[in-house]
């Protein structure tokens, strides 16, 4: 039996989770100690129509068990399902985002109606929270949901009569099929053709057999994420294979798991536009969350150490672990204080927990207040900032349910804020998160956080390594840059040595710093030497990240350095691109004061100015300030020129590394030099962190090899040969799907190295060859209407710009030959070129064979018949053959004219068709299917009714015909396009 997505990783996910096997019928004792139980119905069993949502006798049936006061009124099971039946319909008033959460809150058992004693209010329960085994957990597939359309989505699973659960399973064995063409036929296909099937949805799911990757509604695709699991040894087990994505299927779907992620673990945030987004768990924010609150419940340990790499998303696991301490009831209404350093890094956490609508968060800047809400036994989630507890006194609150989450917690080992924060809230829970990798020299930080009975001193630990493998952040590349004069590493060494290693400087600290070395600041800063690395920079930008929509920043030695490269930057780019961010202090010149001081609010909206893909704002300048806790995805490159160590040089690059659409990777460009040290600020968990700085050296060592796999796939073929034979002959070496997925494949990987490598010079050596593979990949890249296909959405933006720059695979002579119309008839009569007279004598025949049914036709074949008789018994010179030749063919032209004219109800297609069979060989029927098919559906897409007499709706027809032809390199040829697009106004 061959394999299928039906029969393979469907039926394995049906078989996984209910131990029914469909491909023999038989039922499989699942693990006893698994818990609750997903049962499998057929669709068909399902007591549902073809519109419904809900399974509504097995809700009515939840609502009775479940509700007492129903149980003694069944009549009201109905209001409660009538009320749900409205969110559903109005899915289509109030958006999907806003029509889940609504449904959230009577899934979470939040809404309350009139159905107690004297009509007071009671919680209504659709789902049982405390003993799961109230609840019926029946998984289906086939699931045949109507609404504007009909969709069929693989996997469904219902609790309770309510569908919670999309998967969609793909087939296991083509390269170019992956969880992504899944994920985007639920989020782009299904989401919109069926929004009210997601209206209850907890989340959605798509896998090959390969990858397992999960996301929430309206849930962006390059923000989907892979479950993981947890091996005995406490690292994270990588998943491959059918065998290990059922391990990871069955953790993800359990019902008590989907529970707790309903319950604790979704959010609903609205973004500064005011747009509404759910936001569920990635597997390590899961993780790292009910670590912290299950050592809580637990209450032996009362500490504990995360580190989850910069990126990966820290700020939202603080959110969901505060969310469910608070929500947890053994802990009978806990204080949890929140503690982040500085105010930068205020903004965003607490910016984080307010978009998220979290329930009592209270927000102080002063270690009084704290102390008050703590002497008051205030019971909520407390944002506060660190270096408050230096003025804490011993003993302000002696409660144990005080949990403390201190975010960047290595700041600690500034001085003795872990001492201090133990003897104020002696018996709180401490739990430290950073970003960076705790050095065992950092003794205070594990002092204060680091639990003994956790394995390496953490309590978890989500690694470099495993970001980028997960994609929750994106690598970073590093182009080290020699400036004319080598830095003397000895003298900034000396100049730093009266600092703490990777204390984060604050502005006047760096300025400070810089009075002590004055020659390093004199160097750093000589006139000559910033306009160097400005216009470095301003090539750079243009050349790499300007084209592709990303944005930059560059680090100065200090703030007097920051205005000088903004000065020299406004010589390159308009004023208005860049912007200096930096404290200024009481010391400052008014002047100075006046021109560059940014106060919070005005930082703010230099930031969303920043975050806007549309703003004029490209660079942001700084020293010290949005080195840390600044999050800007758009942001792609950092320019660095100033001596950073460990942790703030590690937050300083993981500026880069978030992620954006159609964005790779973050890149560092330094001109100080500090690349060995960024190596080092890795290097403190050597086992984890294998791989953190991909060296562009490195990257152009791999280019060769890479060409040359990709080429390997046209061997034997001319690539000097132009037009359309050329193309033909390149797309006949990969005339399988197989041969063009492996295809693909190989220039995937060779177009993102040539991405990351631009304008290398190492590229001019390639340049030709990988032009002509751009275009081979162009021209047998799916049509429009499969988005899907995985191998085709990650083309990087350089390498279109290349295509369309660079279609120079030849003037399209051969098709010029097959057009025939007055001109070329005309060009024929007065350059007598005997290939082209073949050509003209041959295409004729083929038109008389195309028309044989017409008398006309009947009569011209029959005259050429003659002349070509009497040319082979050289009855009449070559000249007189080619008049006569031209005389029919001329004849022709016109006789086809008339005859369209007289069948003017020939279909738009049959009529391209006949246009592009001029163009037709036995060897290339496809094509000209293909061509016809392309142009056909581009038209239909953007025509209107009467666009004929619309300049706008004749310029929209000509934009994509020529589209359509660039794709197949035929779109210099004026007249084939003349043609075509005479074809399209008449019959489309």
């Amino acid at each position: 039996m061959a394999f299928t997505e039906l029969n393979s990783v469907e039926h394995y996910i049906i078989h996984q989770i209910s131990g029914v096997n469909l491909n023999s019928g038989k039922v499989a004792d699942l693990n006893a100690g698994y818990g609750e139980q997903w049962v499998y119905q057929s669709a068909d069993e399902l007591a549902r129509g073809v519109n419904e949502v809900l399974v509504e006798s097995e809700l009515k049936a939840a609502l009775l068990r479940l509700n007492p006061e129903i149980q003694l009124h069944p009549e009201l099971a109905d209001e409660v399902i009538y009320k749900l039946r409205a969110i559903l319909i109005s899915v289509n008033q109030i958006g999907l985002v806003k029509a889940n959460e609504e449904f959230f809150k009577w899934l979470s058992g939040e809404k309350t109606m009139p159905f107690g004693e004297n009509n007071r209010h009671v919680p209504v329960r659709l789902l049982d929270f405390d003993d799961l085994s109230n609840n019926r957990y029946v998984a289906t597939n086939q699931f045949r949901i109507h609404h504007r359309e009909t969709k069929i989505p693989d996997i469904v699973l219902l609790i309770n009569g309510i569908p919670v659960v999309v998967g969609e399973a793909k087939t296991p064995i083509r390269p170019s099929v992956s969880w992504l063409d899944g994920a985007h036929e639920i989020h782009t296909v299904y989401e919109n053709a069926v929004p009210q099937l997601f209206v209850p949805n907890i989340l959605s799911f798509a896998t090959e057999g390969k990858e397992l990757f999960y996301g929430a509604i309206r849930c962006p695709l390059e923000f989907w994420a892979p479950w993981r699991l947890e091996s005995d040894s406490g690292d994270i087990a990588k998943s491959l294979g059918l065998a290990e994505i059922g391990k990871e299927l069955t953790d993800l779907l359990k019902p008590a798991r989907l529970l707790d992620i309903l319950l604790n673990f979704s959010l609903f945030t609205t973004n500064k536009k005011k747009q509404r987004s759910k936001v569920i768990p990635r597997f390590q924010q899961y993780e790292g969350a009910n670590k912290i609150v299950q050592r809580v419940i637990e209450g032996r340990i009362k500490k504990g150490l995360i580190w989850h790499f910069q990126g990966s998303g820290k700020s939202l696991l603080m959110v969901f672990a505060a969310q469910k301490l608070r929500r947890t009831t053994e802990l009978k209404s806990p204080t949890v204080i929140v503690l982040v350093d500085r105010t930068d890094l205020d903004t965003q956490i607490s910016g984080t927990f307010n978009a998220a609508d979290v329930p009592n968060v209270e927000t102080t800047d002063s270690i009084s207040e704290l102390q008050t809400l703590l002497e008051r036994d205030t019971r909520k989630i407390i944002i506060s900032m660190i270096h408050k507890f230096r003025d804490a006194k011993p003993n302000m609150n002696m409660r144990d349910n005080i949990i403390v989450l201190v975010d960047e917690a290595h700041r600690t080992q500034e001085g003795d804020l872990g001492r201090q924060m133990r003897a104020a809230l002696p018996n709180a829970f401490l739990f430290g998160l950073t970003g960076t990798p705790v050095n065992r020299a950092d003794k205070n930080t594990f002092w204060a956080f680091g639990a003994e009975e956790d394995q390496g001193g953490y309590l978890s630990r989500y690694t470099f390594h495993d970001s980028i493998r997960d994609e929750a952040t994106l690598p970073l590349h590093f182009e080290p840059r020699l400036v004319d004069v080598h830095v003397d590493k000895e003298s900034i060494d000396r100049a730093f040595a009266e600092f703490t290693e990777g204390a984060a400087l604050t502005d006047e600290e760096a300025d400070a710093l810089n009075q002590r070395s004055a020659k390093m600041a004199s160097f750093l800063k000589s006139p000559e030497r910033v306009a160097k690395i400005v216009a470095d920079i301003a090539v750079h930008f243009k050349e790499k990240v300007d084209p592709q929509g990303f944005k930059a920043m560059i680090v100065t030695p200090d703030r007097y350095a920051c205005v000088q490269y903004k000065e020299e930057l406004d010589k390159h780019f308009p004023a208005e691109a860049s912007r200096v961010v930096i404290s200024t202090s009481a010391n400052d010149k008014f002047e100075f004061k006046q021109k560059w001081a940014v106060d919070k609010s005005a930082q703010e909206k230099i930031i969303d100015e920043f975050n806007d893909a549309h703003s004029d704002l490209k660079f942001i300048i700084v020293t010290a300030k949005l080195l840390t806790g600044f999050d800007a995805p758009i942001l792609q490159t950092l320019y660095l020129d100033k001596s950073l160590k460990d942790h703030t040089l590690l937050q300083a690059i993981c500026r880069t590394n978030r992620l954006y659409p159609h964005k790779t990777f973050g890149r560092i460009v330094d001109y100080f030099g500090v690349f060995d040290d960024a190596a080092k600020a890795l290097e403190f968990d050597e086992e984890s962190v294998k791989q953190v700085i991909t060296n562009i050296s490195e990257l152009r060592g791999k280019l060769p090899q890479a060409m040359s796999e990709t080429l390997a796939h046209f061997s034997g073929v001319d690539r000097t040969q132009k037009g359309f034979e050329g193309l033909e002959a390149a797309q006949n070496a990969i005339n399988t799907n197989e041969k063009k997925d492996a295809f693909a494949l190989d220039f995937k990987y060779l177009a993102k190295l040539w991405e990351s490598l631009s304008p290398d010079n190492i590229l001019d050596l390639y340049s030709q060859d990988y032009k002509w593979l751009a275009q081979v990949y162009e021209s047998v890249k799916p049509a429009a209407d499969n988005i899907g296909k995985l191998l085709w959405l990650s083309l990087g933006a350089q390498t279109t710009q290349l295509i369309h720059e660079n279609i120079h695979v030849g003037d399209v002579h051969v098709l010029e030959e097959y057009v025939l119309d007055a001109d070329v008839i005309e060009d024929i009569f007065n350059h007598p070129d005997p290939k082209k007279i073949k050509q003209l004598e041959k295409l004729l025949i083929k038109r008389f064979q195309i028309h044989a049914d017409y008398p006309v036709f009947k009569k011209l074949s029959e005259r050429l018949e003659e002349l070509r008789d009497k040319a082979e018994k050289g009855l009449i010179s070559s000249i007189e053959f080619v008049k006569e030749l031209c005389k029919i063919a001329k004849e022709t032209v016109q006789a086809e004219k008339e005859l369209a004219e007289a069948l003017q109800d020939k279909t738009p297609q049959a009529a391209l068709t006949e246009l592009f069979l001029e163009l037709k060989t036995d060897q290339t029927p496809a094509v000209v299917e293909r061509i016809v098919a392309d142009i056909d559906a581009i038209v239909r897409v953007v025509r209107f009714p009467g666009w004929q007499h619309s300049t706008s709706g004749e310029r929209e027809v000509q934009k994509s015909l020529r589209k359509a032809l660039l794709k197949y390199q035929l779109h210099k040829d004026q007249v084939l396009f003349d043609r075509a697009y005479a074809y399209i106004k008449e019959y489309y």
